[in-house]
């Protein structure tokens, strides 16, 4: 392609969007910029503070059950207080929380914390998601949530150079400069990102009362179509975790040191920052059932080639495989959930998404764990296969009925308007207990 014809590729992907979501973006990017703790809570256990593996896996897996939480939790917070109060309480929470945990030398102390630090730093993600679907029209979300995770990649892969740097002068600096850049993001959330929430539904009258037709919890976890995709969502997140926690034992056990496993995990993310945008333009239109039944197989037999790998240019090779899956899943996938979410409750349908992805990541270390020793990794791979099969499986059977969401006219069909706070008179009063409750459940990506 042409100088000209890239230039001409790159206008018409970041064209049309609303800047609201392109301030959206950038603080997405600026967070991931600074990500620490994530990438280096093991290592900075263990090295640095003298811990035991064990101990690093039981504050890893503190730090996960956070997210779980904080999920269900946040989702409600969208909902009821809105996308921006979410978004800066959860990044002020992280803020504060992360920079407590860099400098807590107890063990209890740290485990507790992380888990605090997990529950902060995963709150704002339903925020963000239905604050996306609420400023960016339907022909557009596939795009835009393709963009934010290109944001999010290109971010981390740049924090975690950076990070390696940063902890050979300093683990406590790393803590700290993670806890500046969520606060820059709060900032930037503060002073350019409006409300986006939608006006609530109109009240009805029952029996001579008033009262709302509104989206509850217990509406997401009845809707079971929706259900079905997050338990989908589960099965192939639960694939794509195993390139960081199958992956590197896997390869250790062919004698491949860490290195070897940083130069094939490191294919990830400059396959992602160099063809997500491509990739998007050329799948933007079409249809998300496909395409999450093909991201499913590749994902699933991606990983299931890793049992044929025994060089680290092999195992490069099956990461370009499963890399392509996660390029074309995410942002789909996301698209597809916003789909099937009322305007009234994206907060909560995003919140219980975004668990299927927490729970994954807790249940992935000790799925490869247990099968690795029992009966080696490439059971594993096997297993992964079939997992993707059964993913592909489900989608087809899930969405056979699914109507499009690009029905002519249906752009120009407007969502209800987002209306501040104190101009909804039929909104009760918030009760004090359950504020506080909900700000102790607030708070990476991929």
């Amino acid at each position: 392609m042409s100088v000209a014809g890239l230039r001409t590729a790159a206008r018409e992907t970041v064209s049309g969007l609303p800047r609201e979501f392109w301030w959206l973006w950038l603080s997405t990017l600026v967070n991931r910029l600074g990500a620490f703790v994530a990438t280096f809570m093991a290592l900075y256990l263990t090295l640095d503070r003298g811990y035991s593996a064990s101990y690093a896996g039981l504050v890893a897996a503190l730090h996960g059950l956070g997210g779980v939480i904080s999920s269900l939790g946040a989702g409600v917070m969208t909902d009821r207080l809105g996308r921006r109060p979410t978004m800066l309480i959860a990044q002020l929470s992280t803020a504060v929380s992360v920079a407590v945990l860099g400098v807590m030398v107890h063990p209890f102390a740290i485990a507790g914390v992380a888990f605090l630090v997990g529950m902060a730093s995963n709150a704002s993600r339903p925020a963000v998601q239905a604050m996306m679907a609420d400023i960016v029209p339907p022909k557009d979300r596939v795009r835009a949530f393709s963009l934010n995770y290109w944001a999010i990649n290109l971010g981390f892969a740049v924090s975690s150079a950076a990070a390696g740097f940063i902890a050979e002068y300093s683990y406590l600096a790393g803590f700290i400069g993670e806890a500046l850049m969520t606060l820059v993001c709060a900032v930037l959330v503060f002073v350019k990102v409006p409300e986006s929430r939608p006006a609530q539904a109109p009240v009805k009258t029952v029996d001579g009362k008033r009262a709302k037709d509104e989206v509850r919890l217990t509406t997401v976890l009845r809707d079971g179509r929706f259900m079905g995709v997050v338990g989908l969502s589960f099965l192939v997140s639960l694939i794509f975790q195993q390139g960081y926690v199958g992956l590197p034992v896997a390869m250790g056990a062919d004698g491949l040191s860490s290195s070897d496993f940083g130069t094939a995990i490191a294919v990830n993310g400059v396959l992602i920052v160099a063809l997500q945008i491509p990739v998007t333009r050329f799948i933007q239109h079409r249809d998300p059932r496909r395409l999450l039944i093909i991201s499913s197989l590749l994902a699933g037999y991606g990983f299931g080639l890793t049992a044929f790998a025994g060089s680290v240019a092999v195992y490069a090779l099956t990461v370009c495989v499963w890399t392509l899956a996660e390029i074309v899943n995410a942002p789909t996938q996301t698209g597809l959930v916003v789909q099937l979410s009322p305007a009234q409750g994206r907060g909560r349908y995003q919140g219980v998404y975004t668990m299927s992805w927490s729970v994954a990541a807790l249940v992935a270390p000790l799925m490869s764990g247990f099968v690795i020793d029992h009966y080696g990794a490439a059971w594993l791979w096997g297993a992964c296969a079939v997992i993707g099969t059964v993913a592909a499986l489900g989608y087809w059977l899930l969405m056979r009925n699914l109507p499009r969401e690009e029905t002519p006219g249906e752009e120009n069909v407007p969502e209800p308007a987002p209306v501040p706070a104190q101009a909804r008179p039929d909104q009760a009063e918030p009760d004090p207990a359950a504020a506080v409750a909900a700000a102790v459940v607030v708070e990476r990506a991929v």
